[in-house]
């Protein structure tokens, strides 16, 4: 499940969700993280994110297909558009039978999204969007979304 809302994310609600999900599926491992957007100079006031869908429904649904081969269910919800200091993001779940295999893919599929997804991120300052080039990566195959 790839979930992209609006905002900040409801992190107690994807929380609650996912892990009622885990237990429906009796599933004895749930990891879970959760980026939150810290303060970085005086100007800046959060994050804000643009999000090319196709692309991202397709990398995820790659990263879905890997997780099943190993038995867990992999969960991702990120925001679109403004997302304040102290707000999140971007939230993860990954849920099995045992630790193990959720364990092994956490990290992976973590540097994966930040160097590889197709979400564009901008700085919030002074009540402007600034491309936050020093954070971005090349989109493999684009030359043009950089």
């Amino acid at each position: 499940m790839l979930e992209v809302v609006e905002g900040a994310l409801d992190t107690a609600r994807f929380y609650t969700q996912w892990e009622r999900e885990c237990v429906a599926h009796n599933c004895g491992a749930f990891c879970v993280f959760t980026g939150v957007v810290r303060a970085q100079e005086s100007e800046f006031e959060g994050l804000s994110f643009d999000v090319h869908m196709p692309l991202l429904q397709a990398w995820f649904q790659d990263w879905q297909t890997k997780a099943q081969a190993r038995g867990v269910v992999l969960k991702m919800a990120h925001s679109r558009g403004d997302v304040l200091v102290s707000q999140s993001s971007y939230m993860v779940g990954l849920m099995s039978e045992h630790r193990q295999a959720p364990l092994e893919l956490y990290g992976a599929f973590i540097e994966d999204f930040k160097h590889n997804a197709p979400i564009w991120k901008y700085y919030l300052q002074n009540k402007q969007r600034v491309y936050a080039k020093d954070q971005s990566h090349p989109l493999k195959g684009s030359g043009l979304l950089a």
